[in-house]
């Protein structure tokens, strides 16, 4: 069973698309077909229906693709091995990213470490919290990080940066230039909550129902998938909310919104390493998650 062929069906599944599968691997779409065909037939299952331009995967593609992640990982693995052995790094990582750490901590980051490790390929998938434990439970991603954990016997969690929450305003608010604002306060204003799922979400509802505010009492206007949304709607009027200091410190320092503490309440938020517990890192995981740890400001 070839390697490349394994890779190509995987793209296919990934992508439900010949074509977009066709672009990633920088092959001609009839190569695809014919690789797809090929394995087919070694297999005596067929492995993909063509829904129009959708392609999914039957059921037996299904199990055959779970299997050939996994030996692609393997492959991947054994190669960084090697490298590592003749004293440098290799290879490719996937890293699942909340919001917060995947977009304002990760890039600076992978940055110093391609500096000194230049043949390595990171690829950062930013998604929700639940889905990146997900992710990392499935072999998705060898790492993760994230601003809430739980317990999952499956997962390992390890503090290892840290952030602030904070309460912010549209610029033009009645609440702008005050002192503080009482927790309570906050059942009276428009709010603009994060989606179901976001760690940013689960920490400040749960701070705010230890400051006797019951999350249910908000008046949310809106839920959005995205901090960046959450920003934009603040600046634009619709709602208050409680995001990221770091999401917000530059529209902060430009009067675009402001922040106004909360009465005898400092959200801190920790952000967490997930691994799958008992899953061996490969040498480029491991090399990264030494590099994390050693610019662990939190």
């Amino acid at each position: 069973m070839d390697l490349r062929r394994l890779e190509v069906f995987c793209k296919v599944v990934e992508l439900g698309s010949f074509t977009k599968a066709a672009e990633s691997v920088l092959l001609s779409q009839p190569t695809i077909s014919e690789h797809i065909r090929t394995l087919e037939e070694l297999v005596g299952e067929r492995l993909v229906d063509r829904l129009g331009r959708e392609v999914l995967p039957t059921q037996a593609g299904t199990i055959l693709y779970e299997y050939a992640r996994k030996i692609l990982a393997l492959k991947d693995e054994a190669l960084q091995a090697l490298a590592a052995y003749r004293g440098h790094l290799a290879g490719e990582l996937t890293v699942g990213a909340s919001t917060i750490p995947g977009t304002y901590i990760l890039p600076r980051l992978i940055g110093t470490f391609k500096e000194k490790h230049r043949e390595v390929q990171i690829r950062v998938h930013i998604a929700s919290t639940a889905e990146v434990a997900e992710g990392v439970l499935d072999g998705r991603h060898e790492l993760g990080l994230v601003g809430s954990q739980w317990k999952d016997r499956r997962l390992d969690f390890q503090q290892i940066f840290s952030d602030e929450l904070v309460l912010a305003v549209p610029k033009g608010h009645r609440w702008n230039g005050r002192r503080e604002v009482a927790v309570e306060e906050l059942a009276e204003e428009p709010f603009i909550a994060r989606h179901r799922g976001s760690g940013t979400r689960m920490v400040a509802y749960h701070y705010l129902e230890q400051h006797g505010l019951e999350p249910r009492r908000l008046k949310v206007v809106a839920e959005m998938g995205t901090t960046e949304a959450v920003r934009q709607s603040i600046k634009a009027g619709i709602g208050v909310s409680i995001l990221s200091r770091q999401a917000v410190a530059e529209d902060a320092a430009h009067g675009l919104l402001a922040i106004v503490p909360l009465r005898g309440l400092v959200m801190e938020r920790p952000f967490f390493l997930v691994k799958r517990r008992g899953r061996e890192p490969s040498p480029l995981c491991a090399s990264f998650e030494a590099h994390l740890k050693a610019h662990n400001h939190g």
